[in-house]
C-alpha cells in the first residue's frame, strides 16, 4: 500500500455513486451499534453502479431486477481491508472523520441525567409533593435531557437553589441575598444563584425551569403562562419581584398613618372616596401603615368600583387583589396586620379563589368574607355560571364549600354577590 493510500487519497473510488449510499448506511449502523461488525446493511432500489459495487464486494451475482441489495458488514470490512489495507471502521474514519459511539453516548447522557436528578433529590424541598412532581415532569418530557445535551445540567442545581431561597428553605449564609420584606429582585437572586444577573430574564432556560416549579407549587400544573402578567404573578407568589413598579395594589378608603408623601396621597384619596394604586416601589421605600383597623379584601375590580361609585368615602376600607395577590398587595396587607388590622377576605368561587383565600388565611390570619357553602349556593341560584376548570382545591374554613362546588361543577364570580358585599361595606 502506498503512502498516498495510507493518507486517504487513494479512496477516490469510494466517493463515487456506487459507494456513497452503501458507506453512509454502514456508518449509521456502526454508530448505532458501537462499531459491531455483525449483521448487514441494505440498499433499496439500487442503481446500476450500486449493484455492480455490491457484486464486487460479495462475489455473488445480483440481477438487475433486485429491489434490495444486502451486504454483510463483515464482507464489506474484508473487501476494504484486502483492497486498501484498512478495514471498514478505519476507512470510514479516514473518509469522513471518527465514528460516534452512540450507545456509549446514551449511557453517558443517562448517567449525567441520573446525577442531576440525584443532586436535586438531596434538596430540603425533596419531601414536598409539588417539588417531586416538578422533577418527575421535567425528567419525563425531555426537558432534562435537552439540558444535558446542551451541557446545561448545572442549571437544575441552580433552579433548586433559587426555589429553596424563594420558599424560605434556602441558604442563610453571608452570601445569601437579603430582601426587604416581600421584595427579592430577580437580578439579585440570579446573581446569587449563578453569578449572572440576567440568568432569570424572560425566556432564559433557568427562568423557565423555576417558573414551571412555581406553577406546580401554586396548583396550576407545570404550564407557565406566556403573558408577562402571568409570569410576574408566579414570581410574586413566591416573594420575588421582576419589576417593583409593575407590582401594584388597588385600594379604596385605606387611609394611612405616617408623615410621608405616599401617606398624604392615601389620606387625600380616602377623604374623597377615590380609588388609588400603590406600587411595591412606593411601599418598600416610603413605608405605609394603613389607618383602617378593619380591611376588606376582594378579588375583582368591579367590586371596588361599585363601592367607590355607591359608597364613596362612607364605605369600609377595601383592597382589591385583581386576581392572584401581587407582592405589593401582600406587602401592604402584611404591614397592616402587623400594625393590628383585621382582614376579611374573599375571592371568586372557583378553585383558584379557594387557593387564594386559604393562602391569605395562612399568611395573614385573614377571615373568610362571604366565602361559605351557603353563600355559594345562594349565589349559584341567581344566574348562569361557567364550568369549573383546573385542579380542585380545598376550603379548610368550610369543607362543605369545596364539596358543593365539586358537586355543581360551576364557577360563581363575586360580582354576583355585589348587593350583599356593598351592604357589608356600608355597615362596617
Amino acid at each position: 500500500m502506498s503512502t498516498e493510500q495510507s493518507e486517504g487519497h487513494g479512496y477516490d473510488e469510494l466517493r463515487d455513486e456506487g459507494w456513497r449510499r452503501l458507506l453512509a448506511a454502514a456508518r449509521r449502523r456502526l454508530e448505532r451499534t458501537g462499531g459491531a461488525l455483525d449483521g448487514e446493511i441494505g440498499l433499496t432500489r439500487p442503481s446500476e453502479a450500486e449493484r455492480r459495487t455490491v457484486i464486487g464486494i460479495t462475489g455473488r451475482y445480483r440481477p438487475e431486477t433486485a429491489k434490495r441489495l444486502a451486504v454483510p458488514l463483515i464482507d464489506l470490512d474484508g473487501y476494504l481491508h484486502d483492497r486498501y489495507g484498512t478495514g471498514l471502521l478505519q476507512t470510514l474514519g479516514r473518509l469522513h472523520g471518527p465514528l460516534r459511539d452512540r450507545p456509549a453516548e446514551r449511557a453517558e447522557e443517562e448517567a449525567r441525567r441520573d446525577d442531576a436528578l440525584k443532586s436535586a433529590h438531596t434538596s430540603r424541598l425533596a419531601g414536598q409533593g409539588w417539588f417531586a412532581a416538578w422533577l418527575d415532569r421535567i425528567a419525563a418530557d425531555g426537558t432534562l435531557t435537552r439540558l444535558v445535551r446542551r451541557g446545561d445540567a448545572l442549571l437544575l442545581d441552580a433552579a433548586v437553589r433559587v426555589l429553596e431561597r424563594l420558599t424560605g428553605d434556602g441558604d442563610r449564609s453571608a452570601g445569601s441575598p437579603k430582601r426587604v420584606p416581600g421584595v427579592l429582585p430577580l437580578p439579585v437572586l440570579a446573581e446569587w444563584a449563578t453569578g449572572d444577573t440576567k440568568a432569570l430574564v424572560p425566556g432564559a432556560p433557568l427562568e423557565q425551569l423555576v417558573l414551571r416549579a412555581l406553577a406546580q407549587r401554586t396548583g396550576g400544573g407545570s404550564e407557565v403562562s406566556p403573558d408577562r402578567a402571568g409570569r410576574r404573578a408566579l414570581w410574586e407568589s413566591a416573594g420575588a419581584i421582576a419589576d417593583d413598579l409593575a407590582s401594584q395594589v388597588l385600594v379604596l378608603n385605606i387611609g394611612a398613618r405616617g408623615d410621608t408623601v405616599v401617606c398624604d396621597w392615601l389620606r387625600d384619596a380616602a377623604g374623597f372616596g377615590i380609588p388609588f394604586r400603590l406600587t411595591l416601589h412606593q411601599l418598600a421605600n416610603d413605608p405605609v401603615i394603613p389607618a383602617a383597623r378593619t380591611i376588606f379584601v376582594c378579588e375583582n375590580p368591579a367590586v371596588l368600583r361599585a363601592a367607590a361609585d355607591e359608597l364613596q368615602d362612607t364605605g369600609a376600607a377595601l383592597v382589591c387583589t385583581e386576581g392572584v395577590p401581587s407582592a405589593a398587595c401582600h406587602k401592604l396587607l402584611g404591614d397592616a396586620v402587623r400594625a393590628g388590622a383585621r382582614l376579611h377576605w374573599r375571592a371568586d368561587f372557583d378553585w383558584a379563589g379557594l387557593r387564594i383565600t386559604a393562602d391569605a388565611m395562612a399568611r395573614h390570619g385573614a377571615r373568610p368574607w362571604r366565602m361559605s357553602a351557603a353563600d355559594y349556593t345562594a349565589a349559584l341560584g341567581k344566574g348562569g355560571s361557567t364550568p369549573l376548570a383546573g385542579p380542585p382545591a380545598a376550603s379548610p374554613w368550610d369543607p362543605g364549600l369545596a364539596l358543593a362546588m365539586a358537586a355543581s361543577g360551576s364557577t360563581v364570580m363575586e360580582e354576583r354577590l355585589l348587593p350583599v358585599l356593598l351592604s357589608d361595606l356600608t355597615r362596617a
